[in-house]
């Protein structure tokens, strides 16, 4: 069996499709960007093609597609500052595929309307998203100070007092200097108040956030 030109089609539509998506991630400076997404969409529409000429026994291509990207997007998922990083490239590449899969079968109403969706969200969405992340967030906070008797309970008021809410994690005490951490949510503005407090607070020997 070979290719007909609509196989050709499709795989340039996967092409033009996982571009346009990857030009977004690659605008942003994200990890899979242009030629990272335009490869996944392309290469599940190939797997599609592949698993519908060989028949039924290559219905296993297909679904293995998922499986593929699952790991695939693991790799891009990390951990810093604070939070979990990469998981809506992770999510944005497993779309992708979908969209792969959708062009490879024909199914060209519903990869339009997918390709729609998926692009609304990356470049429509980022705002909103950003403007309720801002609302409460998670933050790590680390303090050492001059030891005094319920030092770190102090710490813990003026967290409260700029209307955060603290949960103590580990202790420790070298000499006459004691740190805290603490694992603090809240309002990003009683973050940025509380920062202010603690960076002018003279006896904070080493304040990381």
């Amino acid at each position: 069996m070979t290719f007909s030109e609509e196989d050709i089609l499709k795989l340039l539509l996967s092409m033009f499709i996982g571009g346009i998506i990857g030009a977004e991630r690659e605008y942003r400076s994200k990890s899979a960007g242009f030629r990272t997404t335009i490869l996944i969409c392309v290469g599940a529409t190939l797997f599609t093609l592949a698993s519908e000429k060989i028949g039924s026994s290559g219905d296993r291509i297909a679904a293995n597609i998922v499986n593929g990207i699952g790991f695939l997007g693991a790799g891009i998922i990390y951990k810093g500052d604070n939070r979990v990083k990469g998981l809506t490239t992770a999510a944005t590449i497993w779309a992708v595929s979908a969209l792969g899969m959708c062009i490879g079968g024909g199914l060209y109403d519903i990869a339009v309307i997918g390709f729609v969706l998926i692009l609304g969200a990356l470049l429509l969405l980022s705002t909103l998203s950003h403007r309720i992340g801002r609302l409460n967030q998670t933050r790590e906070y680390r303090v050492v100070t001059q030891y005094r008797n319920k030092t770190l309970n102090n710490y813990e008021k003026m967290f409260e007092e700029c209307g955060l809410s603290p949960q103590r994690g580990m202790q420790r005490r070298t000499g006459n200097e004691i740190s805290g951490q603490w694992r603090v949510d809240g309002p990003e503005k009683n973050h940025e108040k509380c920062i202010r407090r603690l960076l002018s607070d003279p006896e904070v020997k080493e304040f990381v956030f």
